[in-house]
């Protein structure tokens, strides 16, 4: 579904992701590890079309996303959940969800409703707050908002970046339920955590980044039985060097 071929991309005359070869099949989750600093932001912003440089090939389904505008991407079907939820604060959340349903304006308003209605069966806290202004919400719920402005574009792709980060555990584990119902419905997932303990049981496979190239991939059941797990990332680098 998604062929990924010589992926570099940066910031100004600097490299941060250089030569990434990734694939992914339908309905596949996949997990994108590695240290801070390694690229993984970079590379979801290569991928979603908003890191400023990028060249390489990105086919999904055939179709190269790499001559494309973000906006266009997103029409194509994959999508951002961004580090950091950046939420439109003096909105309602009804309101942040309508902005993600933008391409689907032109085709159907009951394809919109349709898809505020999943989104809240998936998270039923949105619902009782769908009146309420986004930036009073707790970290989680907005959280919630953020995946569920993703899924309100109807993806086919879908990139967490962090989607954990700085939560309680008992938000985790409602966020945690809601992603495993995407992919047990066959959504195709990549899945940037720094968690393993989170990452490694979501997913199928793991891919591993040390100073923006891959240096390892491996199944997540084959990465967590490794009895080098704990100084992975260390390891890994010592052999780039």
């Amino acid at each position: 579904m998604l062929d990924i071929s010589d992926l570099c991309s940066g910031y100004g005359n600097g490299p941060v992701v250089q030569g990434v070869h990734m694939q992914l099949a339908r309905g596949e989750t996949v997990a994108l590890l590695g240290p801070n600093g390694a690229g993984k932001t970079t590379l979801l912003g290569a991928l979603s079309g908003t890191s400023p440089t990028r060249s390489g090939r990105v086919l999904m389904d055939g179709v190269d996303l790499m001559s494309l505008p973000s906006h266009a991407i997103v029409g194509h079907g994959l999508v951002q959940v961004p580090e950091g939820r950046r939420m439109f604060a003096p909105l309602s959340v009804e309101d942040n969800l309508r902005l993600g349903s933008v391409r689907l304006h032109s085709r159907s308003g009951d394809r919109v409703q349709q898809r505020f209605e999943q989104v809240y069966a998936l998270f039923p806290r949105l619902a009782e707050r769908r009146r309420q202004l986004t930036g009073t919400l707790s970290g989680g719920e907005q959280q919630m908002v953020a995946i569920g402005r993703a899924l309100m574009s109807a993806p086919r792709v879908l990139l967490l970046d962090e989607p954990f980060l700085g939560l309680a555990p008992l938000v985790v584990e409602e966020i945690r339920r809601a992603l495993n119902v995407l992919r047990d419905g066959g959504l195709t997932m990549i899945l940037v955590e720094q968690k393993l303990d989170i990452a490694l049981p979501f997913t199928s496979r793991a891919y591993v980044l040390i100073k923006g190239q891959v240096a390892l991939i491996e199944s997540s059941r084959a990465l967590a039985a490794r009895d080098d797990l704990s100084q992975l990332y260390f390891n890994l680098a010592q052999t780039k060097d």
